[in-house]
């Protein structure tokens, strides 16, 4: 089996994982509609592409290695986290009332991109996930910025299908207090992922 074998499916199962992005992703798929909530997901595509190539780099493993550029980084990532799980629980009945063209996306986008670039675990995933699929004798680069390239399109089939599950989850709602729910639950998932992150250790 190579590696490759190995990476796809344990690097699917990373992009699917139930993090911020993706809960984000599902909400406002719910609310939204498809086409918003997939355009507002691409927002975390910039932020990937950034944290790989600096792990391809080589500065991920000086980022993930450094306890005080680790720190800050995670606190930050957490202290955003926190900020926008307050706003959307603050904001949970405006949200479930907006109409779908009173969304910008430009908005959704920069929502998503902030969440996935403060988040630490991004930097410690690529740094030390990636390396574990080198195949030994072959040309490094080339195969970690390939590892990169595939995340990315596992990425944006994962905010395709948060995006598809909560737009038919939509479909079926007809009441606006489920949405108030569902926004207040993703809030609260964003505090709680906010204040985890701020008490992990490195």
């Amino acid at each position: 089996m190579t590696a490759w074998e190995v990476f796809i499916p344990a690097c699917f199962a990373l992009n699917c994982a139930p993090g911020p992005n993706n809960m984000l992703a599902f909400s406002n798929g719910a609310r939204l509609g498809a086409v918003r909530g997939l355009l507002g997901g691409m927002g975390r595509m910039p932020a990937f592409a950034f944290l790989i190539a600096i792990t391809v780099a080589g500065l991920g493993a000086v980022l993930a290695a450094s306890a005080t550029a680790f720190l800050v980084i995670k606190l930050v990532g957490a202290v955003y986290l926190v900020y926008v799980g307050i706003q959307i629980l603050i904001k949970a009945r405006a949200l479930a009332e907006m109409q779908a063209l009173d969304a910008s996306i430009a908005a959704l986008m920069r929502r998503d991109f902030s969440i996935a670039i403060t988040n630490p675990k991004a930097i410690a995933i690529f740094t030390a996930f990636f390396p574990q699929f080198i195949v030994e004798g072959g040309p490094i680069w080339p195969q970690l910025t390939a590892m990169g390239l595939a995340f990315l399109v596992m990425e944006v089939v994962a905010v395709c299908l948060y995006v598809a599950g909560g737009a038919l989850l939509g479909r079926f709602i007809a009441s606006s207090r489920v949405f108030v729910q569902l926004n207040r639950a993703v809030g609260a998932a964003l505090i709680f992922a906010g204040g985890s992150m701020a008490l992990a250790r490195h």
